[in-house]
């Protein structure tokens, strides 16, 4: 009892160490150790809205074929006790369905090559006068903020993160 109390005890201290440590995770691995993207502020210089770009593919056709087969199933049985003891055994069929992921054919689709993107060069980030003709990508909403805005307005905004570029 005392030793099952004290295992628990030992985990839940475990648990609180690694949690408090970044939940163990290597630093640098892992979804915690992606910094979340602040907020950015400039002088609007030019957007761009990058279009999202297709090709048709051809992949299998996978189909899903069932057959239908049967199995031999033991049965046995006792009765009685001691010297006038008595097993009984029978068999059954047993039938089952065997399924599985074939291909056959092919089929087209479209694939994509190039996301779509929309990005805003901003001058002046962050006040900083030496930092210009910084691109970000941002979401939909903020492109179009930016695109209605006039030119060399103020711009504040969050980017897109991981930025895969404009």
């Amino acid at each position: 009892m005392f030793g099952k109390r004290l295992a628990t005890a030992g985990t839940a201290l475990l648990l609180a160490a690694l949690t408090a440590c970044g939940g163990g995770h290597a630093h640098g691995a892992g979804p915690a150790a992606q910094p979340t993207p602040q907020a950015v502020h400039g002088i609007r210089d030019t957007v761009r809205h990058v279009t999202r770009q297709t090709t048709r593919a051809t992949r299998p056709h996978l189909v899903r074929t069932c057959t239908t087969k049967s199995r031999e199933v033991k049965h046995s049985a006792g009765s009685g006790t001691g010297g006038k003891r008595r097993t009984r055994t029978w068999y059954t069929t047993d039938r089952y369905q065997d399924c599985r992921t074939v291909p056959h054919g092919t089929e087209t689709y479209r694939r994509e090559i190039r996301p779509e993107r929309w990005c805003v060069r901003l001058d002046d980030v962050g006040g900083d006068r030496r930092r210009d003709d910084v691109w970000f990508r941002v979401t939909h909403t903020d492109y179009d903020t930016a695109d209605a805005a006039a030119d060399r307005a103020r711009l504040r905004f969050v980017p897109v993160f991981p930025d895969n570029g404009c």
